[in-house]
């Protein structure tokens, strides 16, 4: 497939003070595309938006909230005369056993990675549509493997990428483009995050090869990068993940039978695993509900 020459175009990054967003940012950057960073960190979006290579703009903005970001959309528009690319990339994450999970971080999950998808996708459709864009919705392999300990994250990411495949028929005629990128556990501050808590680390390193182990950011994001220069329907960080396709109907049987096994064996320390958010992008989500600075 054919790619897009970047120079010049316009892509918004959710999520963008950080991981994969912050290198996403810094890599269309280097291709010469113009930036607009939204997220809730204000200080890390402006120091990133100041090193890009580009010309480029920052947000503070809650992907949940219909009427900020269609705020932002407008700004967005009006700062850069047109938006190219938008990715959706804003995400969170909680483990732990669903019974004995915070209900409210359980819902944020929930809010941030899929309303916070389809409010992004609403506020930048129009936008998108006059340029005839891409819209990228990052799912996980979380959308393949539905698995234990990560009720809320499988059922985020599944939810997703379901979104991203019904919207990309009902757009298509408007000539927007709508791509699914999948990532793997990729070294990232939510993987580390996760992997502070010994259960879930644990867990995570007896899952079957080659999801047992966590990947570079870098070559990571290469492979999203070429996938947003080929309007891709389908990216993949990881190679491997193309293959999960062909096989993730036999998937959840699967993981039932192999997790049902691991349970069993980390029962007594289940009551041990954090319940709130995990990784500094978690906490730093907790802290802009409980009140940090208001909108730019």
């Amino acid at each position: 497939m054919s790619r897009v020459s970047l120079e010049g175009q316009v892509a918004v990054v959710t999520g963008g003070a950080r991981g994969v967003g912050e290198l996403l940012a810094r890599k269309l950057s280097a291709r010469g595309a113009r930036i607009a960073l939204v997220g809730l960190e204000p200080e890390r979006l402006k120091e990133v938006a100041g090193r890009l290579h580009t010309e480029a703009d920052w947000w503070h903005a809650d992907v949940t909230d219909h009427e900020a970001m269609a705020r932002v959309a407008a700004e967005v528009k009006e700062r850069f005369g047109k938006v190219d690319i938008v990715v959706a990339n804003a995400g969170v994450a909680a483990g732990g056993p669903f019974a004995d999970s915070d209900p409210v971080a359980w819902r944020r999950v929930i809010e941030v990675n899929l309303i916070g998808g389809a409010v992004t996708g609403r506020a930048f459709l129009p936008v998108l549509a006059e340029s005839r864009g891409y819209f990228l919705q990052i799912a996980s392999l979380a959308a393949l493997t539905p698995a234990p300990m990560m009720t809320a994250y499988c059922a985020s990411k599944s939810g997703v990428e379901a979104f991203a495949h019904s919207l990309r028929a009902e757009v298509a005629h408007q000539g927007v483009k709508v791509g699914v990128g999948y990532l793997s556990w990729t070294d990232t501050d939510m993987v580390r995050g996760a992997d502070q808590d010994a259960v879930m680390r644990e867990l995570r390193q007896r899952l079957p090869w080659p999801a047992n182990r966590t990947y570079p950011l870098g070559p990571a994001v290469d492979r999203i990068v070429a996938g947003i220069e080929r309007r891709s329907a389908h990216v993949y960080a990881q190679g491997w993940l193309r293959g999960m396709q062909s096989v993730r109907g036999y998937l959840p049987g699967l993981l039932a039978t192999v997790g049902q096994r691991e349970m069993k064996r980390f029962a007594p320390r289940l009551g041990s695993v954090p319940k709130g958010l995990v990784g500094a992008g978690g906490a730093a989500d907790e802290e802009a509900r409980s009140g940090a600075p208001g909108p730019r």
